[in-house]
């Protein structure tokens, strides 16, 4: 496969090391990409969609144009090209993170201990835990476990298969922009446009392919594809999101669970419509919501390397 198509197994190995060795504590080339975001921001930061705009292209672009350079610097080298894409895909990768953090949390709730659910429940949400009882600490998790199998692990692979190296970084420079500049702030409501409505759009298919992996996969979490199915055509659209919507009406129908209420950011808050049927949340969904994202990102993974060594096949890595 190396040969033929490198970047199949480029990202095969990339998605490997994201399982055995996750994220790096300290040096992230995100969050290395995140601090050179918001340099920039500081300084061309005005209260208008143009700024926005032109911000948004400036950093996308640069991830991207790098994707390129990378791409077009080991397009006759197949082993140069596979390791490129291994180091790009486990960049942009965060599902083994995602899971340590969902069992974390589980675990704490298990253990009562609302404390420290509390503290870590920041590290998947921007949602101010300081007044979640059990029950919405488990409900916040769960659905930020469905949100972001789609942000860190659907997403990503899928436009590496699409655009290889390029799509990769460039996917991943609009979500981070999205969770910096993104949300509906006094400072970000216009500045911040640009960044959300791109992470849309960018989203709007791994979305849906994630709610369908995750209805075929429903088994996995002890639940039934048909159940699965049933609350996502229900309640999908009813989510303000065009897009987590899916992914959280399909885990709530594949658990067996209640999702959606309000939710507090800061000063702010945001009254979602319910999604799926049963009862709310607790520890033990959270360990099965665990679970069904790692079967999805499986998947995906498979997906992703079979789409790229198919198109590799026919057309030439």
């Amino acid at each position: 496969m190396l040969q033929r198509s490198p970047t199949a197994t480029g990202i095969l190995l990339g998605a490997l090391i994201d399982r055995l060795a996750g994220d790096p504590r300290r040096g992230h080339p995100v969050a290395l990409f995140g601090g050179a975001a918001a340099a920039l921001e500081r300084r061309i930061h005005r209260d208008s969609r143009s700024r926005g705009v032109l911000y948004t292209a400036c950093c996308v672009g640069a991830a991207a144009g790098l994707g390129v350079i990378a791409d077009r610097l080991t397009r006759s080298r197949p082993l140069a090209r596979a390791a490129v894409t291994a180091a790009a895909t486990w960049a942009v990768l965060g599902g083994t993170t995602l899971e340590k953090e969902g069992a974390y949390l589980a675990g704490a709730l298990e253990a009562g201990d609302l404390r420290a659910a509390r503290e870590r429940l920041p590290h998947l949400c921007g949602r101010d835990p300081s007044g979640l009882d059990a029950g919405e600490l488990a409900r916040a998790t769960v659905e930020s476990l469905a949100e972001n199998t789609s942000d860190a692990v659907v997403a990503p692979l899928f436009w590496g298969a699409v655009l290889g190296v390029p799509g990769l970084l460039a996917y991943r420079a609009v979500n981070t922009l999205d969770a910096m500049v993104g949300h509906r702030s006094p400072r970000y409501a216009r500045f911040g446009w640009a960044a959300a409505r791109l992470d849309d759009l960018a989203n709007l298919v791994p979305a849906r392919l994630t709610a369908w992996l995750t209805v075929l996969l429903a088994g996995t979490a002890g639940g039934s594809a048909r159940g699965a199915a049933a609350v996502l055509r229900r309640d999908g659209h009813r989510h303000p999101s065009p897009n987590a919507g899916r992914c959280e009406a399909a885990f709530a129908g594949a658990l067996g669970v209640r999702l959606g209420g309000a939710n507090r950011y800061g000063e702010r808050v945001e009254h979602r419509p319910e999604l799926g049927d049963g009862p709310r949340p607790s520890a033990g969904d959270i360990r099965r919501a665990v679970r069904l994202s790692r079967a999805v990102s499986l998947a995906a993974v498979v997906l992703a390397a079979g789409a790229r060594a198919v198109r590799a096949r026919r057309r030439g890595c």
